[in-house]
């Protein structure tokens, strides 16, 4: 792809600093963190001071008053070497903070964005539960308003930072009558699950956060892939949230969070198309060096057509998520595009990490060789935000809304 065709110079700029901080602080450090899960909160502080918490976010709320292009060129960077610190990214800067720069009050603004955006403290977003996972209008977590706040009573499951975070955009029921009118959605904090790491590297916690009572997190999911992600549930036990945390208006939550989705399929898209990208770098490099019957193996027809395969597919994501981003960044509909760009690029980075380990050989197979692990951290971007099914779902609702208009 022309870089010229949605990338300025400063877009350029800020994917050569991305890939430079991948390959000297995230690459040394990927497997072992993907062997002990644990979560890379150095990293973290060094992304922080980078500016990548905060990307799209205006300077005057503590972010680096880029744009949504830029953000998600870092996205697709980190991935090419490891998906558990893009998500890191993606899900703190789209889910997290994005729902309270989209939705919230100037109050609202002010006191919780300079915190995530600085990457000070870490954000998340509950809405997947036990009976609410692709029918996101099955929320059971329920909201009563008495006495000047809201009791929240209920759980989330597969939450991105429900650990380690300490400010979270949640959903719950506050009208069960009014079906997905009756949900809405709050701004929730906690305390981080690791205080002593979180004071130990100067990020993570802050002191100044009114934490709320029986608002906690449950054990860490250990994952087939993006593990050293935490992922834990969201737990609330009679948790009495101040009227004024109410997040828009009541009854929006289940629109407003659907608009939240459309734009974290983009980054997930981006995180797809960075991991086939770093797989087929990987792929690229062994096949010109490996050598099999006297002879590299890339002089072998049946590897240059896996190659072939796909770059030729790496060309055709990379256009679909930044055509999706470019719409999103000018005020378009992206919402199908935005689909679009998932589906393909998430079933295509499961095509692409599979043909890679193919490559590989029987090294492939083996954890001194990176491209097991993007195999593994493949797969869930088929199923997160929205699965494959889903996507499908969407866009034929396009589709079928054109075809009516016509």
């Amino acid at each position: 792809m022309k870089d010229s065709l949605y990338f300025t110079e400063q877009h350029l700029a800020v994917r050569e600093m991305v890939r430079a901080f991948a390959q000297d602080e995230v690459a040394p450090v990927a497997k072992r963190l993907d062997d002990t899960q644990e979560f890379p909160w150095e990293n973290v502080r060094k992304m922080g001071e980078l500016g990548l918490l905060g990307i799209p976010w205006p300077e005057e709320l503590g972010g680096a008053g880029l744009d949504i292009i830029s953000f998600i060129i870092a996205i697709e960077e980190l991935a090419r070497v490891d998906a558990s610190h893009s998500i890191t990214i993606s899900a703190h800067t789209t889910l997290g903070t994005s729902p309270i720069v989209n939705f919230g009050t100037p109050e609202q603004k002010k006191r919780f964005v300079p915190l995530l955006a600085s990457g000070r403290v870490i954000g998340g977003f509950g809405l997947t539960e036990d009976t609410a996972g692709s029918d996101a209008g099955g929320t059971r977590t329920t909201a009563v308003r008495k006495n000047g706040h809201y009791l929240l009573n209920g759980s989330k499951r597969f939450i991105t930072h429900a650990g380690v975070g300490e400010i979270f955009v949640v959903t719950a029921v506050t009208d069960p009558s009014a079906g997905t009118r009756g949900i809405s959605s709050f701004i929730l904090t906690k305390d981080t699950c690791d205080i002593p790491r979180a004071t130990e590297v100067g990020v993570g916690h802050s002191a100044d956060l009114c934490k709320l009572k029986g608002f906690t997190s449950g054990k860490k999911e250990d994952k087939l892939g993006w593990r050293s992600s935490d992922t834990r549930e969201l737990l609330f036990t009679d948790v009495e949230v101040p009227a004024e945390n109410l997040l828009g208006k009541e009854g929006q939550g289940f629109v407003n969070f659907m608009r939240t989705l459309d734009a974290g399929r983009i980054g997930i898209a981006s995180l797809s198309l960075g991991l086939a990208q770093g797989a087929f770098d990987l792929s690229l490099q062994y096949a010109s060096t490996r050598k099999q019957f006297g002879k590299p193996i890339a002089e072998f027809q049946g590897v240059q057509f896996q190659l072939s395969d796909i770059a030729t597919e790496l060309e055709a994501g990379r256009h679909l998520v930044y055509h999706a981003a470019w719409l999103a960044q000018h005020g378009h509909p992206f919402s199908k595009e935005a689909a679009m760009a998932k589906l393909f690029c998430s079933e295509m980075a499961m095509r692409a990490t599979t043909k890679a380990i193919q490559i590989h050989g029987g090294y492939g197979y083996t954890k001194d060789y990176p491209v097991e692990r993007m195999m593994r951290d493949a797969k869930i971007g088929e199923i997160g935000e929205g699965t494959s099914e889903i996507q499908r779902i969407v866009i034929a609702r396009h589709l079928l809304k054109d075809l009516v208009a016509i």
